[in-house]
């Protein structure tokens, strides 16, 4: 690592010298931005200086600070669903300046741009690409399935990212897998993202301030993951005065509490959702069910103008049964404890202590046994935003996780069960990092934002399995088959030792070049490292959802994208599109041999290989911003193929080892999402999605051995699912539309999957009973779903 760790160190010597070299006799205009109903912080608003062509934008927590010569000038401030402040400044020395935005209640039903609006011209200016933000005013805009508005319905409209199929938690990014989401809730890490097989999203809507997915050019202060990262921050709350909101639906219901615990200084929020559609169910017999329940919670309290401590936690869960023989519960739990602090009105710091938990748990009754595995994680963080001058700003800071896994807890289930209780060896990991990462102006047209991240990961054991040639998987030369091996000895460490080491170094760099006032064209390469991997067979029988840390078998996956795009505005912002490409590759991307027990597997490394994957593709984003219609289509053609050749010239690998279509390959995707106001009391929405079908492994013939009918298979991956697609619609009445104090409601009636569209979940193949011809059997999960709900605020 000698030779990056010397590009690291020159890096640092590049940052200092451009920070050197911009630096002038010039004055610093700073402070916060927010909401002046509730003093929420906003993030993302833009500040505009019209005479220099120069602005900002807002962080996490609604700071600023933007450094010019001294001098007089027009000062313009705006934010989606917001008035836009423009103001005279005269700046001859530093000042701060919090400046509180009014919400324009005609902008939340006509998104209004006008020449004057500079936002859209920042984001063409730049140099960040592959990246979604939505407000949740935008989200509240977007059609509410099943009585709400999801943040992660929202994100799957968007171009390069589908569902993982019908009844399947979470979703896939560039043809990446669902583990290779980093999905951030105020900075915690969120194991599982969705609620009922993705039916409904962990996040709460009425908590939720603001959302950003990175689908590449990453910045450096996010590692851990190398398909995309899912930031997600809550509302801090109320602190000028006590509300509360929520809906009561068919299925579910929420409730959420905000107000001051010291008016204008600090706040708290509560919000609770529940299912309860399973006891309709077992109204009708049906044995059946699934539901869920979450909790969201937030304080907040600004000690001085320089200190804000915040603390904020998530507890969510879900139960699935099938009559008396399966049971699947799982959830999330995360608490973070955090400190901003300003040292001065260019240096801002963030200091972070996060706890994250994931917990998994099957009761099969028949088998008489209960399984429960999960994965902790201690996270400290401390992050530096430098605002260095107006044409160069610098991120950095530290990063250190410990992780603590539970790969399997086997006990008896009932007084007759003949399982003995087994736990399982379990596993430690500790992963430190460091990264530093400038966005800098370089020319009126060209801005770059560059950075590098330096991670380490330590696998830290009790006890290691010993194997002949450090090999856990053997090749059959007789059978032509891969087998686990058996380990020769098992080696003990008191109190654990390390028993893996890995470290790598991670360049990003993000190009934007402006075209003119309205378009730009932008370029960026990210590098990324994992060494988390979710071991997971969603098509047997028996779920399993277990993550295992990188070692000397499994290997930490690496993987590097380009990308390029095309960004214009049309209209004066009215339209605007986005175009981009990319390609993405990555080596030690984990498969399962043939017929690999998962199950209560104490050396999971015996049925897993690693090879390595590709994906590419192009994305297309048109969106209509203004009048009654407003709403976007987004396209995505892509391909995501996998390969794990054999290790020596006799093995046949995976798939003969040919390139073969990953599980989540889907080489169409078109969403289209539209929302029409019709009157004040009336709004309407709709979302069209139409994927190419899963890709699948089909039976293609069959043969008898000693009197036992034996199927045999297709290449992997060959054939597919036929193609997954339904319409929602939704109509939403608000009765007092003009009403802006005390109770105020509305009406929200939607129909999920209207032409009843039966998209298969899984397909089982089987010999009919009556003729003896084989069948394809599909099971569909979801049909169409009508609901209303009355949501409420006061």
């Amino acid at each position: 690592m000698k030779i990056t760790k010397q590009l690291f160190f020159k890096l640092l010597f590049l940052m200092a010298f451009a920070w050197n070299a911009s630096a002038q006799e010039k004055v610093t205009l700073s402070g916060t931005i927010s909401d002046d109903a509730n003093n929420e912080t906003l993030i993302g608003v833009n500040i505009y200086i019209k005479e220099l062509k120069t602005g900002i934008v807002t962080n996490e927590y609604g700071f600023y600070s933007i450094s010019v010569p001294k001098g007089k000038y027009e000062l313009q401030v705006s934010y989606i669903g917001y008035k836009t402040i423009i103001q005279n400044i005269a700046l001859n020395a530093s000042i701060k300046k919090n400046i509180a935005l009014e919400s324009d209640s005609e902008q939340l039903q006509e998104v209004v741009i006008n020449s004057n609006d500079k936002s859209t011209i920042t984001n063409i200016r730049k140099p960040e690409m592959s990246t979604n933000k939505l407000t949740i005013q935008e989200i509240k805009k977007m059609p509410a399935v099943l009585g709400e508005v999801d943040v992660l319905k929202s994100v799957l409209q968007l171009p390069g990212v589908t569902n993982s199929g019908e009844g399947s938690n979470g979703f896939n990014v560039r043809g990446g897998s669902t583990d290779q989401n980093l999905i951030l809730l105020d900075e915690a890490t969120v194991y599982n993202s969705s609620h009922v097989f993705g039916f409904f999203s962990v996040f709460n809507s009425d908590a939720i301030k603001d959302i950003k997915l990175y689908k590449g050019g990453i910045p450096a202060k996010y590692g851990g993951r190398v398909s995309s990262v899912l930031d997600i921050y809550q509302k801090d709350g109320n602190s000028n005065e006590f509300h509360m909101n929520g809906g009561i639906g068919l299925i579910s219901s929420r409730l959420m509490a905000e107000g001051p615990i010291t008016k204008g200084r600090g706040s708290f929020l509560v919000a609770g959702r529940g299912s309860y559609a399973h006891l309709f169910m077992k109204l009708s017999d049906n044995k059946n069910s699934a539901y869920f329940y979450d909790l969201n919670a937030k304080l907040s309290y600004k000690l001085s103008d320089n200190n804000t401590l915040f603390a904020s936690g998530y507890f969510g869960r879900d139960t699935f049964k099938i009559s008396e023989d399966f049971s699947n519960t799982y959830g999330n739990s995360i608490f973070n404890l955090r400190w901003n602090h300003l040292f001065s009105d260019k240096l801002f710091s963030n200091l972070s202590v996060i706890y994250s938990d994931y917990d998994y748990g099957l009761d099969l009754p028949s088998e008489g046994l209960t399984w429960k595995s999960g994965i902790k994680n201690y996270n400290f963080k401390y992050d530096f935003k430098h605002y260095a001058s107006d044409k160069l700003k610098l991120t950095y800071g530290v990063n250190a996780m410990f992780y603590a896994f539970n790969p399997g807890t086997v006990s008896p289930f009932g007084s007759s069960s003949g399982i003995n209780f087994k736990q399982l060896d379990k596993k430690y990991a500790a992963e430190p990092s460091i990264y530093i990462q400038a966005e800098q102006e370089l020319t009126d047209r060209l801005s770059v934002n560059y950075g590098l991240r330096y991670n380490m990961f330590y696998r830290i054991a009790e006890t290691e399995n010993i194997y002949a040639n450090d090999q856990a998987v053997v090749f059959n030369d007789a059978m032509q088959i891969y087998q686990s091996a058996t380990p020769i000895s098992v080696k003990n460490h008191d109190g654990g030792e390390v028993i893996a080491s890995f470290d790598n170094l991670e360049p990003r760099v993000a190009v934007a070049y402006q075209l003119s006032e309205n378009e730009s064209f932008k370029a960026s390469y990210n590098r990324m490292s994992q060494y988390l991997h979710l071991i997971s067979n969603t098509t047997s029988a028996t779920p399993l959802d277990v993550w295992a840390p990188s070692d000397k078998f499994i290997k930490p996956e690496i993987l590097d994208q380009v990308a390029f795009g095309y960004f214009k505005n049309l209209k004066d912002g009215a339209y605007s599109l986005e175009a981009e490409t990319f390609y993405k590759r990555s080596k030690n991307r984990i498969d399962y041999i043939d017929g690999g027990d998962l199950i209560a597997n104490n050396a999971i490394e015996q049925v897993v290989l690693t090879g390595k994957s590709r994906s590419y593709g192009l994305e297309l984003l048109v969106r209509k911003n203004t009048g009654k219609l407003t709403g976007f289509a987004s396209y995505t053609l892509s391909r995501s193929e996998q390969q794990t050749p054999g290790r020596t010239e006799n093995e046949t690998g995976i798939n003969n080892g040919e390139w073969y279509r990953s599980s989540y390959d889907k080489l169409h995707n078109l969403s289209v999402t539209g929302a029409y106001q019709f009157t004040q009391k009336w709004s309407f929405g709709g979302i069209f999605a139409l994927q190419s079908g899963r890709a699948a492994t089909f039976p293609n013939g069959q043969y008898s051995y000693g009197g036992m009918v034996v199927p045999t298979f297709e290449g992997r991956n060959k054939s597919n699912f036929a193609a997954y697609h339904h319409l929602d619609l939704s109509a939403t009445y608000i009765p007092k539309p003009d009403k802006t104090k005390g109770w105020q409601s509305e009406w929200v009636f939607s129909v999920y999957n209207i032409y009843n569209r039966a998209n298969a979940a899984s397909m089982s193949f089987r010999q009919n009973e009556t003729s003896g011809a084989n069948e394809a059997v599909k099971m569909s999960i979801f049909g169409i779903i009508p609901s209303v709900t009355y949501n409420f605020k006061f």
